[in-house]
């Protein structure tokens, strides 16, 4: 059994705004039409995250539009939605939760042999010296890669 990954929505924004420890495989409980509207493409995962209730986790502010030929069908576009994570997982995520700055982000929604799979992430928020720390580092390695290829560009190689 072949594992043909087709990525359907990125949340480009998560590692712009959080440090990455862990990630996490976790299937969705999705209804009725929205399995239709994220084949096609309809997701948004700029706001989302990720909370464990009561041995749970649940995805909150994943928006999933409306299916167009759904009718009286769809559902909610932004209602919670339960992950299926293993038990493991779950009480793992449950003592990094409890520590404080750690938060549940998705990463991307992707379809798995023909499943819906979420990449979520184990996350702690960045302040703003990080981030600008991140963006200048980016920067000179860009630098530093242009003057580089200046300088084979000048060479007869």
């Amino acid at each position: 059994m072949s594992n043909d990954i087709k990525i359907i929505a990125r949340n480009k924004k998560a590692k712009h705004d959080y440090n990455i420890e862990e990630t996490y495989e976790a299937g969705i409980i999705l209804k009725g039409t929205e399995i239709k509207s994220i084949r096609a493409r309809n997701v948004h995962l700029k706001d989302s995250f990720a909370l464990v209730e009561k041995g749970e986790v649940f995805l909150y502010n994943m928006h999933i539009s409306p299916y167009k030929e759904g009718n009286r069908y769809n559902h909610d576009p932004e209602r919670k939605r339960k992950l299926l994570l293993h038990k493991n997982e779950i009480r793992k995520l449950i003592g990094y939760t409890k520590q404080k700055g750690y938060t549940l982000v998705p990463l991307s929604i992707y379809l798995k042999n023909n499943l819906a799979k979420i990449e979520l992430a184990l996350a702690k928020g960045k302040n703003v010296r990080d981030k600008r720390r991140d963006i200048a580092e980016e920067t000179a390695k860009q630098d530093i890669e242009r003057a580089f290829r200046r300088r084979l560009k000048g060479k007869d190689y």
